[in-house]
C-alpha cells in the first residue's frame, strides 16, 4: 500500500500529473509523452485497474478515502487527499466525482497481432471528438466488436473525456493505431476482412441487405462527424453500406449510426 498524503498546497510538485486537466491541447501533448493518463471515478478507476493499468497515484477528497481503501491497499501508488476547492484549483474543474487516478500507459499492440484472433473490428477515421470515440467504444465493447484500429488522426481513446464517456469501456476493446492511412487498410484486407464503408450517400447498399452478420470477417469503417469518411478511404473499402433513414432524416451521429452498425455485424454471434 502506498502512503495516504493530506496535501494543502494545489502547487505541490507531487500534483504534477493533475494538473490542468481541462487544456485539451495540453494534455493531448503530455499525457501520451509521459506514459501516462487519467481515469475518474470509483468505477472507471477500478475498471483501469482490473485491465491490468498499473497506477502512479491517486488524488481523492477524503470522503472517498473509505470507499477507494480496497484499492488503496492493493496499489502501491501514493494516494494525495485534498480539500475539493483545492483540488479545483489543480485540475480546473469541479471533480465531482471525487476521485481521480493517474495510470500508466501500455504499449500498443501491432495491427497484425490484434487482427490475428479477431472477426469483427471498427476502424476509425479522423474522428477528434473525445465523446464520440468514448461512445464508440462503449458500443464497441456492449455489443461485441473484438478490436479498434484508428487512423493516425484520431483522437486519444485514453483521454479522460474518452475514459469517462466509455465507463471504462476503452479498458475492454483492444485498440491499435494504423502507421500509414489509407495504405495501412491492405493490411487488414490480407488477414481476410471485408471492409465495409459506413456512409449516408444513397449509392450505398442498406446494412441489412448486405447481411454482415454472415461473413466470416468484417471491419466496419467509420468517419468523423460531419465529414464522414474521406473519398480515399471510402475508394479503399471494398463495400458501401448505410443504415436506412426516415422521416426526412439524413443521418444519425456517429455515435449513434455505430452502436447500429455493430448490432447488424454481431448479431447471432455468441457474446461471453
Amino acid at each position: 500500500m502506498g502512503d495516504i498524503v493530506t496535501v494543502d498546497d494545489p502547487g505541490d510538485p507531487r500534483l504534477h500529473d493533475y494538473t490542468n486537466l481541462t487544456d485539451v491541447e495540453l494534455r493531448r501533448r503530455r499525457e501520451p509523452a509521459e506514459g501516462l493518463f487519467i481515469a475518474e471515478g470509483e468505477k472507471v478507476i477500478r475498471r483501469a485497474g482490473e485491465a491490468g493499468y498499473a497506477m502512479r497515484s491517486m488524488l481523492l477528497s477524503a470522503k472517498w478515502v473509505d470507499t477507494m481503501r480496497d484499492v488503496i491497499e492493493e496499489a502501491p501508488a501514493p494516494v494525495y487527499v485534498m480539500d475539493p476547492a483545492l483540488a479545483e484549483r489543480v485540475t480546473g474543474y469541479h471533480v465531482h466525482r471525487g476521485a481521480l487516478a493517474s495510470m500508466q500507459r501500455r504499449p500498443l499492440p501491432a495491427t497484425a497481432d490484434l487482427l490475428r484472433t479477431a472477426r469483427r473490428v471498427v476502424v476509425m477515421e479522423s474522428v477528434n471528438d473525445h465523446t464520440n470515440i468514448g461512445a464508440i467504444f462503449r458500443s464497441a465493447a456492449a455489443l461485441g466488436m473484438d478490436a479498434v484500429l484508428l487512423s493516425p488522426d484520431c483522437a486519444d481513446p485514453l483521454y479522460r473525456r474518452s475514459v469517462k464517456v466509455s465507463m471504462g469501456a476503452v479498458f475492454s476493446v483492444p485498440y491499435a493505431r494504423l502507421d500509414t492511412w489509407p495504405a495501412g487498410l491492405e493490411t487488414v484486407r490480407e488477414e481476410g476482412f471485408s471492409l465495409l464503408a459506413l456512409t449516408p450517400d444513397a449509392r450505398a447498399e442498406p446494412l441489412d441487405e448486405v447481411a454482415p452478420h454472415r461473413m466470416d470477417r468484417v471491419a466496419l469503417m467509420l468517419g468523423a462527424e460531419g465529414d464522414g469518411l474521406s473519398r480515399r478511404a471510402l475508394a479503399a473499402s471494398d463495400t458501401w453500406v448505410r443504415i436506412p433513414m426516415s422521416h426526412g432524416v439524413d443521418s444519425l451521429n456517429v455515435g449513434a449510426a455505430a452502436a447500429v452498425a455493430f448490432y447488424a455485424v454481431t448479431v447471432g454471434r455468441p457474446t461471453v
